[in-house]
């Protein structure tokens, strides 16, 4: 599973395309799309807050210093 820092930067690569965007249908489509990803990467941190064995980010650098 994805970490929440990085449904945050699909975000805001999203509203950087649609700020190249005149306003229309695209620009729209981009913005509800950051939305979206925003609202993945809140749902995220909220289910790491409760179930913090969940974090992946955790494990994985446990996992990399016992390799080094």
């Amino acid at each position: 599973m994805k970490a929440a820092a990085e449904y945050h930067q699909h975000a805001e690569e999203c509203r950087l395309l649609a700020r190249q965007l005149p306003e229309g249908e695209q620009r729209h489509r981009l913005l509800e799309t950051a939305r979206t990803w925003d609202s993945l990467a809140e749902t995220r941190e909220a289910l790491i807050r409760h179930h913090p064995e969940l974090d992946t980010d955790k494990a994985s650098s446990k996992v990399q210093s016992l390799s080094e």
